[in-house]
């Protein structure tokens, strides 16, 4: 694959998850589902951590590896 292809799809996957993950995490969080009664927080809460974790790790391989790729 061409460097300068692969350097494009990481910096827009980058960009694409800092633009869509933060807003989504803040509705999330004020979401009623996401605690019970009790204030404890419940799976629909604690699934969308693992989503947020797990993009917040791509995104940072992924600004990584473009950086990598783009020094040489």
């Amino acid at each position: 694959m061409d460097s300068p292809l692969v350097i494009a799809l990481l910096a827009v996957n980058v960009v694409f998850n800092l633009i869509v993950w933060p807003p989504l995490y803040r509705r999330v969080v004020k979401d009623p589902r996401a605690r019970d009664a009790a204030g404890k927080a419940t799976k629909f809460l604690t699934v969308h951590m693992v989503l947020f974790v797990l993009a917040a790790v791509i995104t940072l391989a992924s600004a990584i590896a473009a950086i990598a790729a783009l020094v040489g």
